[in-house]
């Protein structure tokens, strides 16, 4: 390879060096192994560098290098596999943690102004440098740097901000849980005791009306006895006055008794 051609190729890595590297970022997901395929992939570039007619199509060539670098390393990878009686637990990763930062990060860039929204897109999404972004927006490196890091601390103090109000807010939610089964403990705790209190109030109710009606059945036992023995007394003292007065009706007077009827009654017998 010529020195012209040599001096080209080490300007246009210079100059694109940053690009190639996010375009291997995307095509494997390690920093180290992202590095490691350009690196490959440059190499493989210099040997046909004077191939390459059109310059400007550089980049195509060499992203087409580093697919083609990619798929040779997935196919001579190296399989273990090693006999085992429990498969481990794989962990799957969802992706949700980096969805939701990415959605937080859009939406925290909103309150930035547009200046220094576009410095902070350049310089850390597109990953330009300084210079680069400076020529980019029309600025000197210094107004880069000086709008960068204003606006990065506005964006770490809104995250902050918010950080403690979702703090605050998980903080009201568990302390009202905590009111609601307090109160449900206070509330199941006086249920039971106007159970308790309702069920002893109905044993000794019980047991009151229980013994009023062993009471009145006493009562009721020993009232029959008493009311016949006073009927007895009263016929055998009244008895004498009935016989008397229907012998008074009559006309006839009461004779004492002799016991001359039962002796006239035994000689009859006798004859």
């Amino acid at each position: 390879m010529a020195q012209g051609e040599v001096l080209a190729f080490e300007d246009y890595v210079r100059t694109r060096q940053e690009a190639l590297l996010r375009s291997a970022r995307r095509l494997v997901p390690d920093p180290v192994d992202a590095q490691d395929l350009l690196q490959t992939a440059l190499v493989r570039t210099y040997g046909r560098w004077d191939g390459i007619a059109d310059k400007s199509l550089a980049d195509a060539y060499l992203r087409r290098v580093m697919i083609n670098t990619r798929t040779e390393w997935w196919r001579a990878r190296k399989l273990d596999e090693v006999p085992t009686e429990q498969l481990p637990d794989a962990s799957v990763d969802d992706g949700s943690e980096q969805r939701a930062d990415r959605a937080l990060l859009m939406d925290i860039l909103g309150i930035l102004a547009p200046k220094q929204r576009s410095v902070v897109v350049l310089r850390h999404w597109e990953q330009m440098s300084t210079e680069e972004t400076a020529a980019a927006l029309g600025m000197s490196a210094g107004t880069v740097k000086s709008t960068l890091h204003r606006a990065l601390a506005r964006l770490r103090q809104e995250l902050e901000s918010r950080e403690l109000t979702s703090r605050e807010a998980v903080a009201r939610e568990t302390g009202g849980r905590q009111s609601a089964g307090s109160a449900r403990e206070t509330g199941n705790h006086r249920q039971t005791e106007g159970a308790r209190e309702t069920g002893n109030h109905r044993q000794t109710e019980g047991v009151r009306e229980t013994g009023s009606r062993r009471s009145a059945g006493s009562v009721r036992g020993a009232a029959p006895a008493a009311t016949g023995r006073v009927p007895a007394q009263r016929t055998r003292a009244a008895a004498p006055a009935k016989v008397t007065s229907v012998t008074a009706a009559r006309g006839h007077t009461a004779a004492p008794y002799d016991g001359r009827h039962d002796e006239r009654g035994r000689e009859r017998c006798a004859a």
